[in-house]
C-alpha cells in the first residue's frame, strides 16, 4: 500500500514541474477518476476523454492545489464538474445505456458461475441504466455518495453547493430511483405474463 508521504513527495515533485512524479500520481488515481467519469457519463468512450481531461487539467492547476486537502478528493471534484458540465451541454438530453459497466478485473482465479455472471452483468447495466434517467447534479451526488463513500460536506465542497442542496438531492434522488425501478418491475413482471400465454 502506498505512504501518504510518498504520494506528497510526488505531488511536491510534481508541482516543480517533474513529469515522471505526475505520472505516478495518475497511475495511482486514473481507475478512481476513470470509474466516477464512466458511472457519471455512462459510456467508455466519453469517460476516457473525461480520465484525461481531468489529469491534464489538474497538472494545469497544480499550482491552485491545496496540499492540506487530499489530493483524491480533488481530482475527483475536476473529474465531476467536468462530466456534469459535459452532460449539460448536451442540454440534458438523456444518455442511451447501450453498454454494461466494464469488467472487473479479478485479483483471484475464483470465477464467479455464468448464471452469477449474468445476474451481475443485468443488475450493473439496470444500475447504470437508471443513473443515467437521473438529472447530472442529482446523478453525481449520489456517485459521490455512495460509490466513494464521501459526506455530504465534502460532496457539496466538490460540486461548489450547500450541504443542505446535497441532502435534497440525494433525497431527490432516491425518490427518483426508487419510482423508477418500481416502474422497470412493473413492466418485467407484466413481460413475463405475456411471454408465459
Amino acid at each position: 500500500m502506498l505512504s501518504t508521504e510518498q504520494e506528497t513527495s510526488w505531488l511536491i515533485s510534481a508541482r516543480q514541474g517533474d513529469q515522471a512524479a505526475f505520472g505516478e500520481l495518475v497511475k495511482l488515481h486514473q481507475n478512481a477518476v476513470y470509474n466516477l467519469a464512466y458511472r457519471i457519463l455512462g459510456n467508455r468512450v466519453e469517460a476516457e476523454d473525461a480520465a484525461q481531461e481531468t489529469f491534464l487539467r489538474a497538472y494545469a492547476n497544480l499550482d491552485r492545489y491545496d496540499m492540506a486537502r487530499p489530493f483524491r478528493t480533488w481530482l475527483l471534484s475536476i473529474t465531476s464538474n467536468f462530466c456534469i458540465d459535459r452532460l449539460r451541454r448536451r442540454r440534458l438530453k438523456w444518455l442511451s445505456i447501450d453498454e454494461p459497466l466494464p469488467p472487473r478485473t479479478l485479483l483471484h482465479s475464483d470465477e464467479p458461475e455464468p448464471e452469477e455472471a449474468v445476474i451481475a452483468s443485468e443488475r450493473a447495466a439496470l444500475v447504470q441504466q437508471l443513473l443515467a434517467e437521473l438529472s447530472p447534479d442529482h446523478r453525481a451526488a449520489v456517485v459521490l455518495h455512495y460509490w466513494y463513500d464521501y459526506s455530504y460536506q465534502e460532496i457539496a465542497e466538490m460540486l461548489r453547493t450547500t450541504e443542505s442542496a446535497i441532502k435534497s438531492r440525494l433525497f431527490r434522488a432516491r425518490q427518483a430511483l426508487a419510482a423508477k425501478l418500481i416502474e422497470w418491475q412493473r413492466d418485467r413482471q407484466l413481460a413475463d405474463v405475456f411471454e408465459d400465454e
